[in-house]
């Protein structure tokens, strides 16, 4: 259903909806995230099932890491939810995460795609694609207070 790339030190990332471990995701979300606190765990299930997402897996199978897309396909993705657990940081999941995110087919020609973050723009900008807002004056937000 999904594809699997294989990442270092025998970990690989899945866009196979059968390997995102719900629990782990929404255990980490709603504790760890500076952005997600408190998510319920039927947001994060509703969220799954309507994104594509990537899962890291460690060598023995187990979910370590997650990012989420939310897309229409043609025009535009909102890259959110990128987390590697504290265990597995430092191996290069985080880039290999974004790696497949942007190179992956399904996600080609699109005219925007958009990521927002406290603390790691270093890695994003990485991938030559991401950068400030060109227009932010043209932007603006409905926000509900979750970061």
């Amino acid at each position: 259903m999904g594809k699997t790339t294989e990442a270092p030190a025998g970990y690989r990332i899945s866009t196979d909806p059968l390997d995102v471990d719900l629990q782990f995701v929404h255990t980490f979300l709603s504790t760890k995230s500076y952005w997600a606190q408190g998510r319920t765990i039927e947001t994060v299930q509703k969220s799954v099932e309507n994104s594509l997402c990537f899962s890291a897996l460690s060598p023995d199978g187990k979910q370590v890491g997650f990012a989420r897309v939310v897309t229409d396909y043609a025009t535009f993705a909102w890259v959110c939810d990128v987390f590697v657990d504290a265990a597995h940081r430092g191996k290069g999941l985080g880039k290999e995460l974004m790696n497949s995110v942007v190179h992956d087919s399904r996600l080609q020609g699109l005219t925007r795609m958009i990521l927002a973050t406290r603390d790691a723009q270093a890695l994003y900008k990485e991938y030559g694609c991401f950068g400030v807002l060109k227009n932010p004056e043209r932007w603006m937000e409905r926000s509900t207070g979750e970061d």
